[in-house]
């Protein structure tokens, strides 16, 4: 009896930081159809971010439970809407789908994601998109896009945030 095993063949892709940027001023300021509007149950802010990584990773993860995907309100992860969920797919994903990592606000780029606390107890409540940075990103030159209150090209300095944690998406991993 010959078994055959088929191996898997990783290959990283750019993550496309223009389509997301784009995508991010397109739908800042209203709503795509292809996603539900959580507005009224939460906030939209996450969703928006997974659009916006979706738009310049144009893979989803549809790993049950753990996976980053949207199919409709019914059937999506956790981390396509939830702000803790979205930060720990994004910085452990070894599988398929954008990964990322935690920096430092100088290693941010446009594409790119926030999370901002907004209490002393350290619990990220909010997703804004990097849409554009200085030459050196500080939170001084950074301007963000999001969902919730809808903002385009809105000074991050502005947000009265406890805690800010910069999430810099590293890659878009596929396997052949």
């Amino acid at each position: 009896m010959l078994i055959v095993h088929s191996i898997k063949r990783e290959q990283i892709l750019n993550y496309n930081r223009r389509k997301a940027v784009e995508y991010a001023h397109k739908w800042a300021l209203g709503r795509n159809p292809r996603f539900y509007d959580f507005e009224q149950i939460g906030g939209d802010c996450t969703n928006y971010a997974s659009q916006t990584i979706y738009a310049g990773s144009n893979i989803m993860n549809y790993t049950p439970h753990t996976g980053w995907y949207y199919i409709d309100i019914n059937n999506r992860s956790p981390s396509w809407t939830g702000v803790a969920f979205l930060y720990h797919f994004l910085v452990n994903n070894v599988s398929v789908g954008p990964f990322a990592e935690e920096v430092d606000v100088k290693d941010i780029q446009p594409g790119d994601i926030v999370q901002l606390s907004f209490n002393k107890d350290g619990v990220f409540n909010h997703s804004p998109v990097v849409v554009k940075t200085g030459p050196i990103p500080s939170i001084d030159n950074i301007l963000v896009s999001a969902h919730s209150i809808d903002r385009d090209n809105y000074p991050l300095s502005n947000y009265e945030a406890e805690y800010i944690r910069y999430i810099h998406i590293k890659g878009v991993r596929k396997f052949l």
